[in-house]
């Protein structure tokens, strides 16, 4: 694995420590990242520079991010854009509604960060790498 990665991740998540251990963890690994707070911001950014993925939560401050995955899918044509939602929700229902609004990958925190960054690493079409011993978001 190279040391670093031209990938470039938008973390869209409110709690700022909670996108803070994220941005961490992913640049450890060599992932270039930009957080955003709002769903509106997501969009903005996500307009003028394309990521290669982007980690969304559900609960954000202006849009949810049911709506904020379906405006990427749309901004996106389709499925360009690998989505993984990552929230607190854990209901059926939630996951169901976020693979049906375009999720790629649903997870719940807390988060196994291996399981995280296998999820990134199958999405971004990367070869396997061990990821264990990292511990829990």
């Amino acid at each position: 694995m190279s040391d670093t990665r031209p990938e470039r991740i938008l973390i869209v998540d409110d709690d700022v420590a909670i996108a803070r251990m994220l941005q961490q963890l992913l640049e450890s690994v060599g992932y270039r990242i930009h957080t955003e707070t709002s769903g509106q911001a997501a969009l903005t950014y996500a307009m003028e520079e394309p990521p290669a993925l982007v980690i969304l939560d559900l609960r954000l401050p202006d849009l949810n991010g049911y709506d904020v995955c379906r405006r990427l899918r749309h901004l996106y044509s389709g499925w360009t854009l690998p989505v993984i939602m990552l929230t607190g929700m854990d209901r059926p229902v939630d996951q169901l509604r976020g693979f049906a609004h375009g999720a790629d990958a649903y997870l719940t925190k807390p988060c196994d960060p291996s399981e995280l960054l296998k999820t990134v690493g199958l999405l971004l079409g990367e070869a396997e790498f061990d990821w264990r011993g990292l511990g829990t978001l």
